[in-house]
């Protein structure tokens, strides 16, 4: 619960307001809210501020203002540290999904383009490849793979890496 408070001043007929204006200063007027607090905490307030030398309300707004800033604060922290520990997430996930799903081209020695007859897949992104699509053969090691043929689309062949500018 809590009820306007007003300061009363000259009103004149140069100074009236207009509806708009006095609506938005009603929004910046002060409330006053009652709550009920142990006569503990009453004492303890009231102490506090006349060791302060402020009034019980001007201290106790000063205690909800600083409490409301340290909350958000600390929110934002929070917010920040569980963005952070999603990030780790994610990056230790794409980690172990690597180890365990090695990457389909290690044991491929090279490629050769061909135009397929058939349809296939491409192993590294699993795009459908049709009859008549230009694609890259790879040519295995048979010592160290049991695939008999793996097919990449061109977006997937490995590109050579200039390290030098030209």
């Amino acid at each position: 619960m809590y009820h306007g408070v007003t300061q009363k001043g000259k009103r004149t007929v140069e100074n009236v307001e207009t509806e708009k204006e006095e609506a938005v200063r009603d929004d910046k007027k002060e409330r006053v809210l009652h709550t009920r607090v142990p006569a503990v905490l009453e004492a303890e307030l009231k102490r506090f501020a006349q060791n302060l030398r402020v009034p019980v309300s001007n201290l106790v707004r000063t205690i909800l203002e600083d409490a409301l800033e340290v909350a958000d604060a600390a929110g934002d922290r929070v917010e920040e540290r569980l963005r952070t520990a999603a990030e780790k997430v994610q990056t230790e996930r794409e980690r172990l999904r690597r180890k365990i799903k090695p990457d389909p081209l290690s044991d491929v020695l090279a490629f050769q383009p061909v135009t397929l007859a058939q349809p296939a897949r491409c192993a590294k992104c699993d795009v459908a490849l049709d009859v008549g699509d230009h694609a890259h053969l790879g040519l295995l090691d048979p010592n160290v793979s049991g695939n008999l043929r793996i097919f990449v689309c061109d977006d997937c062949l490995p590109k050579k890496e200039n390290g030098h500018d030209e």
